[in-house]
């Protein structure tokens, strides 16, 4: 039995202090609790849930610098193109080494749940037979949600649907789809449906790339929204990106706001990346690429954000560092209120959880795994001021890592003779 003390926990009064764990689980929380076998003080800092990654390509990273990778434009389509003949190259040991280093990078920054979105756009299903293989080998350490996704298109590549059916066949967790890829929007809206055709056939969630363009006509959200209202599958779906809805007509954005509160379904933004890809064919005012985070948010629409690529076709850059990705969506979303930054951490956790419906397994709550992170501040504001480092990840009520309390010598005499 193990009990953290000197703890600041997210979400709790300064007095809740204090966590007993007993194999894998936390079995108290509170002030003054029984002692334990081993005792770890946390020395004030700052509780949370693990990070949650809700939106990662993880067959794609680290192709940014293979051959014919190159996105001269800098947009969604090129990279789309790009990638097309880059996969063709990887094999089977290829795309499970690049995938693994990725989880890697992301769970030494303290991510211990990731959603990612695969193509099965290939005949040979490389990429999701590699990554059905890392989520059971690791799943001890990470918590990892397969996506069947259809990077070319259901219908614009042909046999596209038949290949996200035979990954949900194999043990695909979620259902997705491109529909504003599709040569016609009659086949965007053909997607959408077979989507959620597949997700009711086959028992699964649904995760759809939507309207990822500035393209203020394309509205697949709004079918995709109303199918699983009708189905009653609302918070088992998401819809990813959704960047037209942030240039939308308000008269029409507002009402399917409404309507996506009623529906119950999750959303994702992907500040960095959207905002490096939208807004290539304008001018000035150029646009942010980011959907409606801030209406969302403050409209009790769960929404959260994902880091989507890591050294890739579409974005050269990324780490997983999911304090990056949240401090770049506060600002581009406008939602650094002082009551926002107490708070905002959920986008990065508890948001994240609710999106991948994995609630009942997360959380700092008794009875729950013992699955959290220590971060190197005393509060949620200084945590997102200072971009808080992650000293421990601990799962299951194990370290996943440690590092070392940080030390700093500053030179006082030399500020004195300054000053």
């Amino acid at each position: 039995m193990k009990k953290f003390t000197q703890a600041r926990i997210y979400r709790q009064h300064d007095e809740v202090n204090e966590i007993l764990v007993d194999r894998g689980v936390i079995r108290q929380i509170g002030p003054h609790l029984p002692g334990a076998d081993e005792e770890i003080d946390l020395q004030g800092r700052l509780v949370v849930p693990p990070y949650v990654d809700a939106h990662l390509h993880l067959d794609y990273v680290y192709t940014g610098g293979k051959a014919g990778a190159r996105n001269t434009s800098g947009t969604l389509f090129e990279g789309i193109a790009r990638w097309h003949d880059v996969k063709k190259t990887q094999t089977l040991e290829d795309a499970r080494e690049r995938a693994l280093r990725g989880i890697q990078e992301e769970v030494s920054r303290g991510v211990q749940f990731i959603r990612t979105h695969i193509d099965v756009c290939d005949p040979h299903l490389t990429g999701l037979k590699a990554m059905l293989e890392l989520r059971e080998q690791l799943r001890d350490t990470v918590t990892i949600q397969i996506v069947a996704f259809p990077q070319e298109g259901m219908y614009a590549y042909r046999g596209g649907d038949e290949m996200v059916e035979e990954a949900l066949k194999m043990g695909a967790d979620c259902v997705g789809g491109i529909p504003h890829f599709e040569w016609a929007r009659e086949f965007g809206e053909k997607s959408v449906r077979r989507t959620v055709e597949l997700a009711e056939k086959y028992g699964r969630l649904i995760d759809v790339h939507c309207d990822e363009t500035d393209d203020v006509m394309s509205r697949h959200v709004e079918l995709l929204n109303a199918l699983v209202m009708l189905a009653d599958l609302g918070p088992r779906a998401t819809a990813s990106h959704t960047c037209s809805f942030g240039s939308a007509d308000n008269s029409w954005a507002f009402r399917m706001l409404g309507l996506f509160k009623q529906s119950g379904m999750n959303f994702i933004a992907n500040p960095t990346e959207n905002a490096y890809l939208q807004g290539r064919q304008d001018t000035y005012p150029k646009r942010r690429g980011l959907t409606r985070v801030k209406e969302m948010w403050e409209g009790g629409i769960n929404v959260c954000f994902g880091q989507d690529s890591i050294n890739d076709p579409w974005y050269p850059v990324g780490n997983g560092n999911m304090m990056n990705i949240l401090d770049h969506g506060i600002h581009l979303a406008h939602t650094m209120s002082l009551d926002q930054l107490d708070r905002c951490l959920d986008l990065i956790t508890h948001n994240g959880a609710k999106t991948l419906n994995v609630e009942d397994q997360y959380g700092i709550e008794v009875g729950k795994p013992a699955n959290f992170i220590v971060l190197d501040a005393s509060t949620p504001f200084e945590a997102v001021r200072q971009r808080a480092d992650v000293l421990a990840s601990i799962r299951h009520g194990e370290y996943l890592f440690k590092r070392p309390d940080p030390g700093y010598e500053i030179g006082i005499d030399l500020f004195r003779k300054t000053l």
